[in-house]
C-alpha cells in the first residue's frame, strides 16, 4: 500500500530551492510572533474569542502570526495561493497553495502549557510538496520535502518500526464540538484495551511529527482540517509512516492514521472490528 499522500516523483526540480526555504522562513516569522506572545502571556488573556464552540479558542497571537506569515509569503511568492486557519485565503495562479496553521495548539498556548506550533506546507493539487512544523517553545523545527526525507533540527528522522499493536504508544486528539468528542471517545474506548497507552498533546501537527521522530508509535484523529494535516502528514510520511484516512485513502476530516506500514494495517483492522 503506498502512502495516501500521493506519488513521490511528480517531476519537480529542487524542491528546497522552490518552496522549502520560503516555508522555513515563513514558519520562523510566525514562530517569532508566537514566542513573543507566549512570553507576554499575561497581556493576551483578555484577547481571546471562540470559534466552533466556547472552548475552541482563538487569540490575538493566532491572528498576528497568520498576518505575519501571509505578508511574508505574498511578498516572496505573489503568484501562489493561500489557505490559512484564521481566514486568510487567496486563489493563486502558480498551482501551489500555502496551507497555514499560524498557531496549532491554541488552548495549550493560552494556558502556558507545552504543545503548540506553527505549521506551514506548500501543496499542489496532489498534496504537500514541502512542510515545516516549528515548536517555538522547544526550539524544534521539523522539515520535509517530497521524496527527500524528514529532519528535526537537521537530523534525519525515521518512524519506529515496532509492529506489535499491544505495545504501541498511540497519540490522538479531540475536537471541540460535543458530537465529535463523543465519537472520538467511542473510538478511544474501542482501541485502548488493545494498545500500550494513549497520549494527548493538543497539536495535531506535533503529533504527526512525533510519529516521524519515534516519540510515539502511531497517531489517529478525526475532525482535522487541511491546515492541521498538511505539513505534519508530509513529515510523518517522509519518515516512513503510512498516512491515510480510516479506509486507506487520503487523510481528511473523516480521519487520519499515521504509523509504520505494519502497525498502520493493524490499526485499520482494529477500527473496523
Amino acid at each position: 500500500m503506498p502512502s495516501a499522500l500521493g506519488d513521490r516523483s511528480r517531476g519537480y526540480g529542487p524542491l528546497h530551492d522552490l518552496w522549502h526555504l520560503p516555508a522555513l522562513r515563513a514558519a520562523t516569522v510566525g514562530g517569532d510572533v508566537v514566542l513573543a506572545g507566549h512570553l507576554a502571556r499575561g497581556d493576551i488573556d483578555q484577547e481571546t474569542s471562540s470559534k466552533s464552540s466556547p472552548t475552541d479558542l482563538v487569540t490575538a497571537t493566532d491572528r498576528a502570526s497568520e498576518a505575519a506569515i501571509v505578508h511574508y509569503l505574498t511578498t516572496q511568492r505573489p503568484k501562489d495561493g493561500i489557505l490559512a486557519e484564521e481566514g486568510s485565503e487567496r486563489v493563486g495562479t502558480s498551482g501551489v497553495c500555502w496551507v497555514i496553521d499560524p498557531l496549532d495548539g491554541t488552548t495549550n498556548f493560552f494556558y502556558g502549557h507545552p504543545g503548540f506550533s506553527v505549521s506551514i506546507a506548500a501543496c499542489d493539487e496532489s498534496g504537500p510538496l514541502v512542510g515545516v512544523v516549528l515548536d517555538p517553545w522547544r526550539q524544534e523545527t521539523f522539515q520535509a520535502a517530497l521524496g527527500s526525507g524528514s529532519t528535526l533540527n537537521g537530523r534525519s528522522l525515521r518512524c519506529r518500526t515496532d509492529t506489535n499493536l499491544s505495545l504501541a504508544l498511540v497519540a490522538t486528539g479531540f475536537a471541540y464540538r460535543e458530537a465529535q468528542r463523543r465519537k472520538q471517545a467511542e473510538i478511544v474506548a474501542q482501541l485502548l484495551p488493545h494498545i500500550r497507552d494513549i497520549r494527548r498533546v493538543g497539536s495535531a501537527a506535533l503529533d504527526l511529527c512525533s510519529v516521524a521522530a519515534g516519540r510515539v508509535d502511531a497517531y489517529f484523529e478525526v475532525g482535522l482540517q487541511p491546515w492541521d494535516l498538511a505539513a505534519g502528514s508530509l513529515v510523518a510520511a517522509e519518515a516512513g509512516a503510512f498516512v491515510t484516512d480510516f479506509t486507506g485513502g487520503a487523510p481528511s476530516a473523516e480521519g487520519c492514521i499515521a504509523a509504520n506500514p505494519t502497525l498502520h494495517r493493524a490499526l485499520l483492522q482494529a477500527f473496523h472490528v
